[in-house]
């Protein structure tokens, strides 16, 4: 049953973004803000109740309280594709930083540029980190928030990738509190994987860090800390409730 409920989200799913991305098209034309609006509250709302229909999940926010009510960038754990759009649902109007090559993906990457995503080169140096910098400044500028995914892909539950000093440049220089944020999504939506596991996905907002006066090791080692010890927590949390989906866990508990 998994196999033909996992089917019947890719397919609403992914055809609810391709039929969007479409729509999208002549919207361009029109103030971005139509594009925003376009996205979060409607193709969004429309692909994740396939996500919930289909394949059973929902979804949970915790630390609403800290969610800020000025600009700030959001450091977030990724382990899975549901984060990529899902936080638009959370946080109103907020933009993500991504790897340059998706927004040259036909349709699907015209849209992220038109709905006002940050691509970066992430081989580029010093050049790309300052036009990622002038680019974040003039969204924050203007009210948005921005995600970054500092380990910079996706990664098993348990485990990372390592964290790259990027948010810390972008926190030094626009002076913006930094809120990390900890996700269970990969044991839903594992990386490429085709099947979708029922459950409840979770999104735990932390309180938000600084990086006046600390050093680059001082500041990465704290926001490194806070996400992955609470992913750890939420890790155990799911595997205790769901214990069908431990084995996706790179830290299962079994010895």
């Amino acid at each position: 049953m998994i196999y033909v409920r996992s089917l019947l989200t890719n397919v609403f799913y992914f055809g609810s973004l391709m039929i969007g991305c479409i729509i999208q098209l002549p919207l361009a034309l029109l103030p971005q803000k139509v594009t925003i609006f376009f996205w979060d509250k409607i193709m969004m709302r429309i692909a994740l109740f396939w996500v919930h229909l289909f394949a059973g999940i929902k979804f949970e926010v915790r630390g609403k309280e800290n969610i800020l009510p000025q600009n700030a960038i959001y450091a977030c754990k990724h382990e899975s594709a549901l984060e990529t759009y899902t936080f638009t649902q959370f946080v109103p109007t907020i933009t993500y930083i991504l790897k340059k090559e998706l927004v040259f993906v036909p349709l699907f990457g015209w849209t992220q540029y038109f709905y006002g995503m940050i691509p970066v080169n992430r081989k580029g140096g010093a050049k790309a980190m300052k036009h990622m910098l002038t680019a974040v400044k003039k969204c924050t500028d203007t009210g948005r928030p921005v995600v970054i995914f500092p380990e910079g892909t996706r990664c098993r539950p348990g485990t990372t990738k390592g964290y790259k000093s990027g948010v810390l440049f972008l926190a030094e220089n626009l002076h913006l509190p930094v809120v990390p944020v900890a996700v269970n999504t990969g044991f839903f939506w594992a990386k490429n994987s085709f099947l979708r596991h029922k459950g409840t996905a979770i999104f735990e907002f932390l309180p938000a860090i600084s990086a006046e006066g600390k050093t680059k090791e001082e500041f990465m080692s704290e926001l490194e800390n806070a996400i992955e010890s609470k992913c750890a927590e939420l890790n155990e949390e799911t595997m205790a409730k769901y214990p069908h989906l431990a084995h996706i866990c790179a830290v299962s508990g079994k010895k």
